[in-house]
């Protein structure tokens, strides 16, 4: 027997996210797989406690503390505008993508190059 599995919560996460970044000027990360990881642990935090807690940081348990950790985070701003990303690597300023000529995949060799 084949299971499929439900990305129904996925894809309205990736709506959300999307239509959150043109709202400020940002963009998704171009790299499809990594784009998909961090959009997947958003899904799963949402239906697993009840909100988007940002996949990438610890949860305390404690509801009112963990406020500062579903995403958007409280960090995400400062980190974009810093690094050219937020810690979870979901967004991005514009000018800080850097993909492979022909694909959608970050080209890892510029890391290092987009701490601005």
């Amino acid at each position: 027997m084949t299971t499929t599995r439900d990305t129904s919560g996925e894809d309205e996460v990736l709506r959300w996210a999307a239509e959150y970044a043109r709202e400020h000027g940002w963009v998704l990360n171009p790299d499809g797989r990594v784009r998909a990881i961090v959009v997947s642990g958003l899904a799963r935090n949402e239906k697993r406690f009840g909100a988007r807690y940002c996949p990438c940081r610890i949860r305390s348990g404690d509801e009112e503390r963990d406020q500062a950790i579903i995403c958007p985070c409280i960090y995400h701003r400062d980190e974009i505008e810093r690094d050219g990303h937020c810690h979870c690597r979901l967004y991005y300023r514009k000018d800080a993508t850097v993909t492979r000529p022909g694909t959608d995949e970050m080209d890892d060799s510029h890391h290092g190059e987009m701490n601005v």
